[in-house]
C-alpha cells in the first residue's frame, strides 16, 4: 500500500453531466482548476463511457501528472488502472478488494453514507473514506439521506482514515465542515457556476483554496 498521504483541503470532482448542463468543456474546467493551484481532481461520468470519454480522461490524467496533481477516477478500476490512477468507488461498485486487485498499490478512496458504512469501510484496504451527503444536493440523481455537521463530527471519530466530506457544500458553509473535523471538502457544483469557463473556474477555486487555507 502507498505511504500514508495527507489530503488537500480543497477536492474538486469534475462531474462530466454537470458541466455539460452548464455548457462548459471539461478540458477548460480542468485547466481553470490547475490555473488555481489545485492538488486533487476527480474525473466523475455516471453514464456510459465512450471512446471520447476515455480520451478526455487520458488527458486529464496526463496534465495531471505533469503537474504532480493527484488524479483520481469515479468508478471505473480499469480504467483507473490503464491510466495508473487513483480510484474512488461506490458502495454499489466493485468491492474495494476486487478493486484493489486490479489497481494495486495506487491510491483508493470509498465513499460511505452512513455508521455502519463507515465501519465496515475503516477495515478494507482503501487509503481515505468520504460520508456524506453533509448537506442537501442535486448533484447526485439518488441521495442518500443527509448526515448533517453533528453527525459528521461523531462518525470523525470512529475512523483514523482520511475522511472527506461531500455533498452540498459551499463557501459559506465549508467552514462548518472543517470545524466538524473533516479533512478535505468533496466540491461538485460549488465551483460551477452559469457560463463557467477556464478563468471564471480558476477564480473560484482560488476563492475555495484561500478559504480553507
Amino acid at each position: 500500500m502507498p505511504v500514508p498521504f495527507k489530503l488537500p483541503r480543497f477536492y474538486p470532482i469534475l462531474d462530466t453531466a454537470l458541466l455539460a448542463a452548464h455548457k462548459c468543456s471539461i478540458l477548460s474546467a480542468a485547466e481553470g482548476l490547475f490555473d488555481a493551484g489545485v492538488r486533487i481532481l476527480q474525473y466523475r461520468h455516471k453514464d456510459e463511457w465512450t471512446q471520447a470519454h476515455f480520451d478526455e480522461a487520458k488527458k486529464i490524467a496526463e496534465r495531471c501528472q505533469d503537474l504532480g496533481v493527484l488524479f483520481v477516477l469515479n468508478d471505473r478500476a480499469d480504467y483507473a488502472r490503464l491510466l495508473r490512477s487513483a480510484l474512488h468507488i461506490g458502495q454499489e461498485d466493485l468491492p474495494p478488494a476486487a478493486a484493489r486487485g486490479i489497481i494495486s498499490d495506487e491510491i483508493l478512496g470509498l465513499s460511505t453514507h452512513n455508521e455502519d458504512q463507515l465501519i465496515r469501510a475503516d477495515r478494507e484496504p482503501v487509503e481515505y473514506l468520504s460520508i456524506g451527503p453533509i448537506f442537501s444536493t442535486r448533484s447526485k440523481r439518488n441521495p442518500d439521506p443527509e448526515v448533517g455537521l453533528q453527525e459528521l463530527s461523531r462518525l470523525r471519530q470512529r475512523t483514523a482514515k482520511p475522511l472527506v466530506a461531500i455533498g452540498g457544500i459551499k463557501l459559506e458553509n465549508a467552514r462548518d465542515v472543517l470545524a466538524a473535523k473533516a479533512d478535505s471538502l468533496a466540491v461538485i457544483s460549488g465551483f460551477i457556476s452559469e457560463g463557467a469557463s477556464r478563468k471564471t473556474i480558476r477564480r473560484t477555486a482560488e476563492q475555495w483554496i484561500e478559504w480553507l487555507a
